[in-house]
């Protein structure tokens, strides 16, 4: 059994998880199965919920969130330091903060802000596109 992996995943993408048939389900279902492990601060669950009331049928928002308040696989982490790699979208930087405090494997996020993340040599966090990220695991 191999180790799960420990994954901070960006709002664009966290919100094609979950539909059946999307092409980003698979990632939802490693979660489920405990392959990764979903590491959230408390900026991001509430950026995760504003958008999921805000996109998504009411009954169906609430189910996701009782889904990441109580499943074993969801890891809240309290950060305690602001790397601020990102200034171009300073916002983004919560992302990066978690998987520092986390130690995660690395942030999932398809926005363009990230790139800058490369050019990083410390902290080193890494950035899968999902396409990047499925190639990884679906060769």
């Amino acid at each position: 059994m191999s180790i799960a992996e420990k994954v901070v995943i960006d709002t664009n993408v966290f919100i094609t998880i979950f539909k059946k048939g999307s092409e980003n389900r698979w990632i939802f279902d490693k979660i489920i199965r405990g392959e990764f492990i979903l590491c959230l601060n408390h900026e991001i669950f509430m950026e995760y919920w504003e958008l999921l009331e805000d996109k998504m049928n009411p009954i169906i928002a609430s189910n996701i969130i009782d889904f990441l308040i109580s499943h074993p696989h969801i890891l809240f982490i309290e950060n305690f330091i602001r790397l601020n790699l990102i200034s171009e979208d300073p916002d983004d930087n919560k992302f990066c903060d978690c998987c520092f405090a986390a130690s995660a494997n690395y942030v999932v996020s398809n926005d363009r802000h990230f790139k800058i993340l490369k050019t990083i040599e410390f902290p080193k966090i890494i950035r899968y596109k999902t396409g990047e990220l499925r190639k990884l695991y679906f060769k």
